[in-house]
């Protein structure tokens, strides 16, 4: 039992970090395109990333299949922590215990996430050019604005203190000195990339999206009466 414990959260580890660093990437670079270039920014980028080729293939054996299996082992390594932070007296005993919290987060937030979104397309409740407005939607809406940003913040916290723990536990950063630079690189990566996440969120609540939504709806009308 021991072996096949130590075997799997080597799995869990690894696959945590090839899926959940696409899914950041993916996610970051797709949704800051509606800072950069307003909703048909946004609209290209979700297009380019529909016309990959095998896009469905490779976000389902790239990313979800081993998401999943690292959100779900990661919840059983949560539930058997023992976490008490009266005992915690250095930083890294805190950091081990916010990776645990923020997982839990961070699960619950993608789970969410995904079925706001790509189940809507899935069941045809929206296209991949609505996404947009549901974005606006959603960023607009005071519960689920308040939830995404606790999510967006758990999410790249759990990536880049995961990543700091991956290099340690892989015997990539090796040493006091190694490790206290490699810390300093993922607290500059969770900064930036959670600064560009919430800048897309804000993105997302400005007059260019409602516009868009406007139109949209007004399309959606007179197919209705048609």
């Amino acid at each position: 039992m021991k072996g096949n414990s130590y075997y799997s959260r080597r799995l869990h580890s690894l696959l945590g970090v090839i899926p959940l660093s696409l899914f950041i990437v993916e996610h970051m670079l797709t949704n800051f395109a509606a800072v950069e270039g307003g909703p048909q920014g946004f609209k290209d980028a979700v297009a380019f990333l529909n016309g990959l080729p095998l896009v469905f293939f490779l976000e389902l054996f790239g990313i979800w299949l081993p998401l999943l299996f690292h959100g779900v082992y990661g919840l059983y390594i949560a539930y058997q922590s023992n976490i008490n932070t009266g005992q915690f007296q250095y930083g890294r005993n805190w950091a081990f215990a916010l990776q645990r919290i923020s997982g839990v987060i961070t699960f619950i937030f993608v789970v969410w996430h995904v079925y706001q979104t790509r189940f809507q397309v899935a069941v045809g409740n929206v296209t991949h050019e609505q996404l947009g407005s549901s974005m606006h939607d959603i960023a607009n809406n005071p519960f689920f604005f308040a939830f995404y940003v606790v999510g967006v913040v758990a999410a790249t916290f759990h990536f880049a203190n995961g990543m700091w723990a991956f290099l340690v536990s892989w015997g990539i950063t090796v040493g006091p000195r190694a490790q206290r630079v490699s810390s300093y690189i993922w607290m500059g990566v969770f900064v930036i990339v959670t600064a560009m996440f919430l800048a897309s969120l804000a993105a997302f609540r400005g007059d260019e999206f409602k516009e868009a939504s406007a139109a949209i709806d007004a399309v959606r009308s007179l197919v209705n009466i048609g």
